[in-house]
């Protein structure tokens, strides 16, 4: 057994006694490996093992992995900050985007996504813990860009994700993804969303994954405790998955 294999077990692990710590069914809750800077090799070995859903934080990387491993029938999520004139190429190829923040990605993705290819699944980003350095919107402002991505042709609105400042605190950790929980249950109940399907709550990462699952997490991005530590050099203060 590789070394990823084995700790994509523990992950898994992990996820299991979350789960049912808290009464949840572990098969609601989806593991997605966060692959950014991890060579083809790491990302083939986690496929062996049987991972299906790899994140990826950087455009060009990512697009690339997804050229290089066409094959394997895998689902790619874009979970890095998005710049405007970078959306085509995310569009093109994959087919998640955790952290939409701004009506005009919304909109420049919608129109380049491909007609032949299904709907792009997005989440929208949200600052739940306040920081100034964070990307993604205040809770408040959740609905109105809602309201402009279900109307938009080529996107699926799916929940909402966040990145909380990491703190070894349970009892914040939990409380910041308790606001993305109600965030995501204010908007279930807009009258003007009625019928859409926000099935989603994309938090919690290698260490408060438990936090995350027992605030209703339903995909939780882990990259650390697969692949291992990245270097200090590419690190990023907007990693969405570690």
């Amino acid at each position: 057994m590789t070394s990823i294999s084995a700790n994509l077990q523990a992950v898994n692990a992990r996820i299991v006694s979350a789960a049912r710590a808290v009464g949840r069914d572990p098969a609601t809750v989806r593991l997605l490996a966060v692959s950014k800077t991890k060579p083809l090799a790491d990302i083939r070995a986690a496929v062996a093992a049987g991972q299906r859903a790899f994140g990826e934080n950087y455009v060009q990387e990512g697009v690339d992995k997804i050229a290089a491993l066409a094959g394997e029938g895998l689902e790619w999520h874009f979970i890095g900050p998005l710049q405007s004139n970078k959306t085509r190429a995310v569009a093109e190829s994959f087919d998640w985007v955790h952290g939409i923040d701004r009506a005009k990605v919304a909109e420049r993705l919608s129109a380049q996504r491909p007609a032949d290819m299904a709907p792009l699944d997005v989440c929208i980003q949200v600052n739940v813990s306040g920081e100034t350095s964070k990307s993604g919107v205040a809770p408040a402002a959740v609905v109105p860009l809602a309201h402009v991505i279900v109307a938009l042709p080529r996107l699926r609105l799916r929940g909402l994700m966040c990145i909380p400042e990491p703190t070894p605190d349970a009892a914040t950790q939990r409380r910041r993804f308790a606001t993305l929980r109600e965030t995501l249950e204010g908007l279930r109940l807009d009258p003007a969303l009625a019928g859409q399907r926000f099935d989603t709550l994309s938090m919690g990462m290698s260490h408060d994954l438990e936090a995350a699952i027992a605030e209703g997490a339903t995909i939780v991005r882990i990259g650390t405790s697969i692949f291992g530590a990245r270097t200090a050099a590419m690190a990023s203060p907007q990693a969405a998955g570690g």
